[in-house]
């Protein structure tokens, strides 16, 4: 039996240049230049100093990570992408310099997997260069987070696709080069520009998208003809692990900065730290960091060793067990920091306004917390009869007939059984 909590010292040396690396030159260029991790619009000299920053990750060969060796990545597998991302997490521009940012790193996968060799050569090769941007457009307004409620629709015209529908919430869609739509048919790769594309008011960088009459190539099918559902479980199954693990890093800068402002401020006369109510922050806080850490970390073990199909238990729990324990750590180092907690002076405020959004991206928690119960109660099997199989005074009526012939050979354990029932008698 292999049961190991080490990171091997090869892959540790790796994970210290990271997180060197983030700190003294990745933080630097993004509090410099905020919109450094953003491609669109960036002057040619943080285009520059952005691109000398990926060479350094790709020198170490540390570029898309969470791609498979016969796809151009180093191949490492979840579990050493959970520890990688518990780094990457922390910093804004991070995965963008490491070539795991979102949505591409969902849409590359699901390509990797489901595409033809013509679509890897054409569109995964790109992304994964980072030459080209895209878009997942999934979510409709009706439909919410049930797909069977979706009504995109593609109908098959000689050679080509044709595609009615509406979409919103499709995240980096105004300035995606392809837009990867999930049709109650089919899930389809539609290039920007294709005549129909219509943008309708969105929400920021969430797009609202209406498709009217959308010819796209038959070629441009991913997946199967009417596995679009099949399709979208692989990659968001992938996007929520990912989402968990880069919130470990969040939760981790939320409780540094607790504990650094406890020992550093005084209130009523002594340092806050010895306020008891700030000590059982920082121990609620402690257990539910490393509990997350650990359940993500088991997860990840799981993909690797089984498959993300066999571990979507596990990955739905992380899931919603990342957006509780964001939600409260954060909460509790804002209280420690005071009204400088609630500012945009410190990270915390921002972390605070994606904790609603953790609890509802790739589906909301609520449904996750029903895909688990459901999936642990098909393990068990209902109790016969009145009683539960653990009710004791059965139990012990079922042990007592193992040992009876000993009892009744016996005159002194014999009596020694009368005064036991006795005294349960008695006591209960």
């Amino acid at each position: 039996m292999a049961w190991d909590f080490s990171t091997d010292p090869e892959f540790q040396e790796k994970l210290d240049w990271v997180e060197q690396f983030c700190r003294e030159q990745i933080e630097p260029l993004t509090l410099a230049f905020p919109a450094a991790g953003w491609p669109v619009g960036r002057p040619p000299a943080v285009n520059r100093l952005v691109d000398g920053l990926k060479d350094q990750v790709k020198e170490q060969g540390l570029w898309g990570i969470f791609l498979d060796k016969d796809i151009g990545g180093p191949g490492f597998g979840q579990l050493k992408l959970a520890l990688l991302n518990e780094i990457l997490g922390g910093y804004n521009a991070a995965p963008a310099i490491f070539g795991c940012q979102a949505p591409d790193t969902g849409n590359m996968e699901i390509l990797a997997a489901y595409g033809t060799e013509e679509q890897k050569k054409k569109y995964l090769e790109p992304l994964f260069a980072q030459t080209m941007r895209s878009c997942y457009s999934m979510t409709e307004p009706q439909g919410g987070s049930d797909p069977r409620a979706f009504i995109t629709h593609a109908e098959r015209d000689g050679d080509e696709w044709v595609i009615n529908g509406e979409k919103w919430f499709s995240s980096y869609g105004r300035f995606a080069d392809i837009l990867i739509v999930m049709c109650n048919n089919g899930m389809f790769i539609v290039e920007k520009g294709t005549p129909g594309i219509e943008f309708l008011e969105g929400a920021g960088i969430h797009a609202h998208i209406r498709y009217n009459d959308v010819h796209v190539p038959a070629e441009n099918l991913l997946g199967p003809e009417g596995g679009a559902h099949q399709v979208a479980q692989r990659r968001l199954g992938g996007g929520r692990i990912h989402h968990a693990m880069r919130t470990v890093a969040t939760v981790k800068k939320a409780f540094d900065m607790m504990c650094e402002r406890a020992i550093s401020r005084r209130s009523h006369g002594k340092v806050i730290s010895e306020h008891q109510s700030v000590q059982n922050y920082i121990a609620d806080s402690y257990a539910d960091w490393q509990m997350l850490r650990l359940l993500v970390l088991q997860t990840a073990w799981k993909i690797d060793n089984s498959s993300a199909q066999e571990a979507r238990t596990d990955i739905a729990a992380c899931k919603f067990t990342a957006a509780k324990v964001l939600r409260e750590v954060v909460w509790r180092a804002q209280h420690v920091h005071g009204a400088l907690g609630v500012t945009d002076l410190t990270p915390l405020q921002g972390m605070w306004n994606t904790a609603p959004y953790m609890s509802i991206m790739d589906g909301p928690d609520e449904v996750h917390r029903v895909t688990v119960s459901k999936n642990i109660l098909a393990g068990y099997t209902p109790h016969e009869g009145l009683f539960p199989t653990e009710y004791l005074p059965g139990k012990r009526r079922e042990a007592r007939e193992q040992f009876q012939p000993i009892i009744d050979a016996d005159p002194d354990l014999k009596e020694y059984v009368a005064e036991m029932d006795q005294r349960g008698r008695r006591w209960g």
